[in-house]
């Protein structure tokens, strides 16, 4: 069992920038893929950035550029650095583990089993 909790979300303005954090429980094999999911109201849940046991990293197409994903070396902390945000990008963010995920489903929501409570980001205009 993975335990994953999020914080960092807030409110800022367009083109400001908030720092997410996903603490785990451990350090662990189950938590080897960790990955950042988005969900607006009324909308389905994407990927939108992945993390994979050896550092790779992998972004959506909407955010790549202005997102950066990352983990601490006793992979115990996931981090999302968020910039230049837009009001598009209001949405609860989650973060996901699991101990092995394929490369066809790393933005795949029914690939991971450990989920964290979400942290709210929002952006006015």
């Amino acid at each position: 069992q993975v335990e994953l909790v999020e914080s960092g979300g807030g409110s800022v303005q367009t083109g400001g920038s908030l720092r997410l954090s996903c603490a785990t429980s451990r350090s662990t094999d189950g938590s080897n893929y960790m990955a950042w999911f988005r969900q607006a109201p009324g909308k389905e849940r994407e990927g939108v950035a992945t993390i994979l046991p050896r550092g790779g990293t992998f972004y959506a197409a909407s955010v790549k550029g202005r997102f950066t994903i990352s983990r601490d070396n006793p992979k115990t902390t996931l981090y999302l650095q968020t910039d230049r945000l837009t009001p598009e990008a209001t949405c609860m963010y989650y973060c996901a583990a699991d101990a092995w995920v394929t490369s066809s489903r790393w933005f795949a929501r029914a690939a991971y089993t450990f989920w964290g409570q979400g942290t709210q980001v929002t952006v006015s205009s």
